[in-house]
């Protein structure tokens, strides 16, 4: 539907460019023989209730860090273990969970105290983190990586006052990409992220900003009919 469509927005080209271009993991077309672990921070939010799905038609043992009022939700898109962001031994679990294996982290956060937990999660012998914004972990072991969806588009820009070059390798990916996601929704392998419709038009948008600034909006979307 136009509303569920409403909910994915930069979603899957931030997916793809995290979980394929900067992680390298096998596509869903060509899922890991063996399944090792791959570390999904901000589970539950719109990006990354994707990247638990596509990580799971990858092959791999999917590892979600989220609220825990989020866990069924994430489990139902094929998490296969959940963590609290807030638990203070949450890197410590995740990292005897995995047995000290888990080299691969997408960080949906990417800001606070997300790079370090992600970090001290990874193995001993060191990993590599994809973030959505620029980030840096503690660890010198530890490769930090982040993309800019907007680079997608295959043209030079400027973000945040920094000029952007031009990254064709990114456009053709993002038409490769794009291609499988449509292919992925239609046959219902990979489900829009939870919403929630209200109505109010783009008056009704400030409201829910206002929510969100607040943290009353967790493991949804607000889509407002205009």
């Amino acid at each position: 539907s136009t509303e569920d469509a409403a909910t994915l927005g930069v979603g899957v080209t931030t997916v793809g460019q995290g979980l394929y271009q900067s992680l390298k993991l096998p596509l869903p077309t060509e899922p890991a023989k063996q399944p090792f672990p791959v570390l999904i921070y901000g589970a539950s939010t719109a990006t990354g209730t994707l990247a638990v799905q596509y990580a799971k038609l990858s092959g791999l043992e999917v590892i979600a860090i989220c609220s825990p009022h989020n866990y069924d939700l994430v489990k139902s898109l094929g998490a296969d273990a959940t963590f609290d962001y807030k638990d203070p031994e949450c890197s410590a679990k995740i990292r005897e969970h995995t047995k000290d294996n888990l080299k691969h982290v997408f960080d949906c956060i990417s800001e606070g105290s997300s790079p370090d937990i992600c970090a001290n999660a990874i193995s001993s012998k060191g990993g590599v983190i994809s973030y959505l914004l620029p980030a840096k972990s503690s660890r010198e072991d530890v490769v930090d990586q982040s993309t800019l969806g907007y680079t997608v588009v295959g043209e030079a820009f400027t973000f945040a006052g920094h000029p952007i070059p031009a990254k064709p390798e990114d456009f053709e990916f993002g038409k490769m990409f794009w291609e499988l996601a449509e292919k992925l929704f239609a046959e219902g392998k990979v489900k829009a992220h939870p919403k929630e419709l209200r109505s109010g038009g783009l008056e009704g948008i400030f409201g829910g900003m206002d929510e969100m600034r607040s943290g009353k909006v967790s493991g949804k979307k607000l889509v407002y009919k205009i």
